[in-house]
């Protein structure tokens, strides 16, 4: 599965500000639609002390039959996101949605939007009660177009199958997690869709290489990962009972054969070596945090770790 990244279509050229390409992670299959972002200091998905540029990931599953979107991304990048769309599906194919993160902007953000423009089968949540999550339209239609979307509540370890053919996505709850987060496997492309987890790896500049392949020197190191979690939304970890947790990362790589980590945001990462050198970081991570290795302690605003 060769790793291929193009333009974003001439519709989302055509948008204001930072504008991403597709990466076809699988030709047919997988594509990564992709949306940079600067690091200034004003990004609390990632250090404050952080710079250069991340990216904002959204995920398009695509057969003959169906298609599924996880995660809609920035209502900045919706135009961008949407051109994307209708350049790798048939017009009125059905279109599934999934937002792993029903809190956060960059996961449901443009759920309104593409429920009103494509033919969205249905949407997958973890609350049936979409409406009240994804109202962010200032049009008078909104609300009418989210009450009558179909809404498919999923479990915390469920399979649902993406169109006719037997194309399964194993759905979990996220092993570690800050909010309701769900994390899916697609069996077809030996791919595991992380969320908030792996997100640590940024760039330099704004043209990436969004994609850490194996032929790439990764300088990514433990202390770089611990920092970054201590210093994001897992500030927690440090003197936390992780061991549980490691056991619940340890059962998803155990159970999947993992080829491709593609997180919501930040660089995915591919081939079955990075994989390992990625998981086996963080585990090593998290057993130093553990509350029997680590203590836990007050930590100021302006504190970085």
């Amino acid at each position: 599965m060769s790793v291929l990244t193009q333009p974003a279509p001439r519709q989302a050229r055509e948008t204001e500000g930072l504008v991403g390409g597709i990466a076809a992670l699988a030709e047919g299959k997988l594509y990564a639609l992709q949306h940079p972002f600067a690091l200034d200091g004003r990004v609390s998905s990632y250090p404050a002390s952080a710079r250069g540029y991340s990216v904002a990931n959204s995920y398009l599953l695509t057969q003959s039959d169906a298609a599924m979107l996880i995660d809609t991304g920035f209502g900045k990048d919706e135009a961008a996101i949407r051109a994307q769309v209708e350049a790798l599906i048939a017009p009125g194919l059905p279109l599934s949605l999934f937002p792993l993160r029903l809190n956060e902007f960059m996961s449901i953000n443009n759920v309104e939007t593409f429920a009103g423009y494509f033919n969205v089968e249905t949407c997958y949540t973890s609350n049936i009660d979409a409406a009240l999550w994804f109202d962010f339209g200032a049009n008078a239609q909104g609300r009418d177009i989210l009450e009558s979307m179909k809404v498919t509540a999923v479990t915390r370890a469920d399979t649902i199958e993406l169109g006719k053919k037997g194309r399964a996505i194993d759905v979990m709850q996220a092993p570690i997690r800050l909010i309701a987060t769900r994390w899916l496997y697609d069996r077809a492309t030996r791919t595991l869709f992380s969320s908030d987890m792996f997100t640590h790896v940024w760039r330099d500049t704004q043209k990436g290489p969004w994609v850490v392949t194996e032929a790439d020197n990764d300088p990514t190191s433990p202390r770089h990962i611990r920092s970054f979690l201590l210093n994001t939304r897992y500030w927690w970890l440090e003197g936390a009972p992780t061991d549980s947790i490691r056991r619940g990362i340890g059962n998803v790589f155990d159970t999947y054969d993992v080829e491709t980590i593609a997180p919501g945001y930040g660089c995915i990462l591919r081939g079955r070596n990075v994989v390992e050198r990625h998981y086996r970081m963080l585990d090593e991570i998290l057993k130093g945090l553990d509350k029997r290795a680590a203590v836990s302690r007050y930590v100021g605003r302006d504190e970085e770790r």
